[in-house]
């Protein structure tokens, strides 16, 4: 009985060491990365985690965006495409959901980046 008791205890440890060594893993990525393409062509990488100061982007092409760049997220502020989408998006932090401006080529998407060590822009 008492053999039993102990490699129950064992197994539980080794179970609460896994457990404990997972979620240290997860919050030790490098950090979510934001990819600003047109047309296919990537403009900027941008690590979110280390941007320090808020700033704006203006990109040109067959219309007229303004991004805006926060620590954490970005979104499109101002947009003077037909029909506003990507403006309607907002705020984005995460990889859930892209910004997309279809009439001028645009997209605004996150990704895991485990790699990169500082921000570009």
């Amino acid at each position: 009985m008492k053999s039993s008791r102990f490699w129950i205890a064992v197994i539980l440890a080794v179970l609460a060491a896994a457990s404990a060594a997972s979620l240290y893993l997860v919050n030790q990525r490098g950090g979510d990365l934001a990819v600003v393409t047109q047309n296919g062509q990537e403009l900027y990488s941008i690590r979110l985690d280390k941007v320090e100061e808020a700033y704006s982007l203006d990109i040109g092409g067959d219309y007229h965006n303004i991004i805006e760049v926060e620590p954490g997220r970005i979104r499109v502020a101002q947009a003077d495409c037909p029909d506003g989408i990507c403006v309607e998006t907002g705020w984005i932090s995460d990889g859930a959901v892209p910004i997309v401006c279809l009439p001028n080529g645009l997209v605004i998407e996150i990704r895991d980046n485990g790699q990169l060590d500082a921000a570009v822009h």
